[in-house]
């Protein structure tokens, strides 16, 4: 199992963006997936989108997709193996930055197993690395959908989620983001970026005191992940209860 991708705070506050579009998310998946729309997509291109594209598979693709299974069933023990095998090569590629290569080898373990939480995570982290964030929501929703007591996918949805309202600042996407965080919590209170994203959206819910409390329990967990920026932001609203940061 892989840490978090997903950093918090990676992007600017929405209070601090006052001219945003609002039309991204809402317009449906973004740059890659919107050729589909255009023009017939050739296997090559249909490999480095999140689940192939989720297309009609093409004759080209089905004679592909067999003789890759056939040839998995030689090599593996089972196509479970198989699959993670696949991610495991998948997620190295994807700490190098390579993301083409990475979403295909995660399309490739997903074939072999589309029940693994692995896979869609993977191609999360892949949408979200290309800011293609609406493909990213779904494929971790997909995720949470197998397994909704992963804390870490869980914090990485509600981060993809405050993402989308910085771009939309729609209510439904902060408040989303905090019903998630909610429940990861109350799962593992002692996985930091979970606090920190919550002191995110109290800040954002205009909420500075329960911002400080998640804020100080992050920091007691794994001062590492502070951002210096979001404290000056913060003490802006509220000065520091417990004086920590002065």
């Amino acid at each position: 199992m892989k840490d978090s991708f997903v950093f918090w705070l990676a992007f600017l506050l929405p209070a601090l963006c006052s001219a945003q579009q609002t039309h991204l998310a809402s317009a449906g998946p973004s740059s890659d997936t919107n050729v589909a729309s255009k023009k017939p997509l050739e296997l090559k291109e249909r490999r480095v989108l999140p689940l192939f594209g989720e297309l009609s598979k093409t004759s080209e693709q089905i004679g592909e997709e067999i003789q890759f299974l056939s040839e998995c069933d030689k090599s593996f023990s089972s196509r479970t193996e198989a699959s993670s095998f696949f991610s495991a090569r998948a997620w190295e590629y994807l700490q190098e930055g390579a993301l083409d290569t990475a979403c295909y080898r995660f399309n490739l373990a997903n074939l072999l197993n589309d029940k693994s939480v692995e896979t869609y995570w993977g191609l999360g982290v892949v949408s979200y690395q290309r800011q293609n964030w609406v493909d990213a929501k779904r494929m971790l929703s997909r995720g949470v959908e197998l397994q909704g007591d992963n804390v870490p996918l869980l914090v990485d949805l509600s981060t993809v989620d405050m993402k989308l309202y910085e771009l939309t600042n729609r209510k439904e996407e902060l408040n989303e983001a905090a019903t998630i965080l909610k429940h990861a919590v109350s799962l593992d209170s002692t996985y930091a970026l979970g606090q920190y994203n919550l002191a995110l959206v109290h800040y954002n819910l205009d909420q500075p005191d329960e911002a400080w409390v998640h804020l100080h329990k992050g920091r007691k967990l794994d001062f590492s992940q502070i951002n210096l920026d979001f404290i000056e932001l913060l003490k802006a609203k509220k000065p520091d209860p417990e004086g920590f940061f002065k």
